[in-house]
């Protein structure tokens, strides 16, 4: 594939030693200091209130990548054989750097398509600190639990077809390596996906941090425009309305724990992930307790502006 070895003058791609669908892009420093330089007058405020100004920061960035960025994201994000990027915009590793790091991820999002406003925080990204302890009411924020292969968007009525997990900070952590699966790589996907529940229409609803109180009805998989299966799953969230559907729902879970093809690795501060939500799953290996334990993330997801998702056609369907 054209896109798996990419080198310009900008930034590189390579498939990184965990996985050859998962690709490392790398960003010079020389780029991220002009981006960061011409777009210092737009304050992170500035793009929570004026959402074209999210658009504006990502054709500078496209720009000063020669123009190519814009073409590479849409190329592998949407390429089932990769679909995954593990991007390091040089000279971004500290906590303090939030606010540009914020401003990275959202030019890059910005190239490929729209995040959705994010009900946990009230804007169009998500913010969060994991510590030590926490009396959360679902896995997000709790440090000794794993947070199981899913997929983001399965509890809310508008479209996610990508998901973006930025590492802003992290102090006295043992373990929480991020996880991924695709699901090609899943040995029982076609067990699964050829159940006779595969496409019946489930409800989902979020606890009360979501601040989302309309359930979202769909199935767990359809197909795409290629006929080939795509996922929208989450353990903690599925309401399952009889002993069929929940038994069906927790073999898949432990089918999908169980899965050799699931890929664990660290991502280093300064860094985030970007994947397609279609046919990635991920998840959260648990922690080592630590009384000082600190990981600081934020969260974009949102839709493709070049590509339909085929869930679509269940977003506010609620005659279950």
């Amino acid at each position: 594939m054209s896109h798996m070895h990419f080198t310009a003058d900008k930034f590189s791609v390579q498939p990184t030693k965990y996985s050859k669908r998962l690709l490392q892009v790398t960003l010079t420093k020389e780029v991220i200091d002009d981006f960061l330089k011409q777009v210092e007058k737009y304050p992170v405020q500035a793009l929570e209130y004026k959402s074209f100004l999210r658009f504006r920061i990502a054709e500078i960035l496209n720009r000063l990548c020669g123009n190519k960025l814009k073409d590479f994201l849409q190329e592998a994000l949407s390429d089932r054989q990769t679909g995954a990027l593990l991007i390091n915009p040089q000279g971004i590793e500290r906590v303090e750097q939030g606010d540009e790091m914020v401003k990275i991820a959202t030019a890059f999002v910005h190239l490929i398509g729209r995040s959705n406003f994010d009900s946990m925080t009230g804007k169009f990204y998500a913010r969060w600190a994991v510590v030590n302890t926490d009396n959360s009411d679902s896995y997000l924020r709790q440090p000794q639990k794993p947070l199981e292969l899913h997929n983001d968007g399965t509890y809310v009525n508008e479209i996610t077809d990508y998901v973006l997990m930025y590492k802003i900070d992290e102090q006295n952590m043992q373990g929480g390596d991020s996880q991924l699966l695709h699901i090609d790589d899943w040995e029982e996907l076609d067990k699964f996906y050829n159940h006779y529940l595969a496409k019946r229409v489930m409800r989902w609803s979020a606890p009360p941090s979501k601040n989302v109180t309309v359930d979202a009805y769909h199935p767990v998989f359809e197909a795409d425009s290629s006929a080939q299966p795509v996922m929208l799953y989450i353990d903690q969230f599925a309401q399952p309305k009889d002993y069929e559907e929940g038994t069906y729902l927790a073999d898949m879970g432990d089918s999908l724990e169980r899965s050799k093809g699931k890929i664990s690795f660290p991502v280093p501060i300064g860094q985030f992930l970007l994947i397609n939500n279609l046919f990635w799953l991920h998840g959260r290996d648990k922690f080592q307790p630590h009384p000082e334990l600190r990981r600081e993330l934020m969260r974009q997801r949102g839709y493709f502006s070049f590509g339909t998702n085929p869930f679509s056609r269940y977003k506010n369907f609620h005659n279950v």
